[in-house]
């Protein structure tokens, strides 16, 4: 749903809401020279285990413009951003954004620390190249509105041969004095001192293309805020989430999703570091979507489950892939059984047992690969 009418005593932010009013808060911040349009591929998905609200920059999309002014600072916006959050009743939240939206996530993590549940920046950064180039362009602006500048909006948010018409019109429909007072808050912004002051769970996702603020800038920030984590996502310019959506999504999901993170510490510790260290290596903007599925719930709801020993679901799940023929899982989890307890001579009997309830061909052939594990692991 959208925002109600600003508030009688104060205007609000435009906003939009979904998912269940009872699901954990996560508030999406917008980048400059968009609207909540930017998260349209993203947050239902995010919907489904969160209470998204999406936000609007003053004069972009259905938020006022008269919100800031001249010489607007990032600090102005992230107290609007929580002007909103206690109207909707909001104390602590997860919070993610793009660009001027993450910078705006950053302040609030310094400044704000007891709000913020978790962070996520995306292609964003601590400063922005200087003031220079964003006070020229608060100027350009101001003296001959967006039309022309909105030209170039696809060569700077994203690859050749990519748009997303709809955000490209947000650029162009923004109002020329807010959008200009944004890139007064840009110039203003260096929060590279204060970044280690940062001690919430943080998440830094870089486009890889990006022109506007490239890996290295993500890096600064993944250096100096304390145990963050970085990602970097092939393909993907400066608007990440409209250009990658499925390779966002599932950074986010593994960063504010507790079970996907337990997910993927059972899943290295039965399989071991290396064989999901080339798991991770060999993804792609394809198969994200199928590893984060792993993630969540084969490892983050099955292997957690403490019904059945780690020991006993190798039993189980070593019958089940003989059952199938499926012999090359069936390598990696004669592998993980050891790992998980189990001596060659029960991983024997299992096998064994399978000849009898499988078939003896079928067994013959797990027999045959479980020596071959068996003698590799020595």
């Amino acid at each position: 749903m959208t925002s109600r009418p600003p508030l009688p005593d104060g205007t609000l932010l435009h906003h939009r809401a979904e998912g269940p009013a009872t699901a954990p808060p996560l508030l999406l911040g917008p980048s400059l020279g968009t609207s909540t349009a930017l998260w349209d591929k993203v947050a239902p998905e995010l919907s489904v285990t969160h209470r998204i609200v999406r936000w609007d920059l003053p004069g972009h999309g259905g938020s006022p413009a008269g919100l800031i002014g001249p010489g607007a600072t990032v600090a102005d916006l992230a107290a609007l951003v929580l002007a909103l959050a206690d109207s909707l009743g909001i104390d602590r939240f997860s919070y993610a954004g793009v660009s001027l939206g993450g910078a705006v996530g950053l302040h609030l993590a310094v400044h704000h620390p007891q709000r913020v549940e978790k962070l996520a920046v995306i292609c964003s950064s601590a400063h922005f190249n200087g003031s220079k180039p964003w006070e020229e362009r608060a100027a350009r602006v101001r003296d001959e509105g967006l039309a022309e500048l909105a030209k170039s909006a696809d060569s700077r948010w994203f690859t050749p041969g990519f748009t997303v018409p709809a955000l490209v019109e947000d650029h162009r429909s923004a109002d020329p004095d807010a959008y200009a007072a944004c890139c007064d808050a840009l110039a203003a912004f260096d929060l590279r001192a204060e970044l280690p002051r940062i001690g919430v769970p943080t998440l830094l996702v870089a486009g890889r293309e990006d022109p506007a603020t490239p890996p290295a800038h993500l890096r600064e920030i993944a250096d100096a805020v304390p145990g963050a984590a970085l990602v970097e996502i092939p393909g993907a310019s400066h608007l990440a989430p409209a250009q990658c959506p499925r390779a966002v999504l599932t950074a986010l999901r593994a960063h504010f999703d507790g079970g996907a993170r337990r997910g993927m510490e059972v899943r290295r510790q039965v399989l071991g570091d290396e064989h999901v260290d080339r798991a991770q290596a060999r993804q792609s903007a394809f198969t994200a979507r199928f590893q984060d599925f792993i993630s969540r719930y084969a490892w983050g709801e099955i292997w957690t489950d403490e019904t059945l020993a780690r020991r006993e679901r190798s039993m189980i799940t070593m019958t089940a892939l003989v059952a199938h023929g499926h012999y090359d899982e069936l390598a990696m989890h004669v592998r993980a059984a050891r790992r998980n307890g189990l001596t060659p001579e029960e991983i024997g009997a299992v096998l064994l047992q399978t000849a009898v309830y499988c078939g003896v061909p079928a067994a013959n052939s797990a027999f045959a690969v479980a020596q071959r594990v068996l003698a590799e692991e020595g």
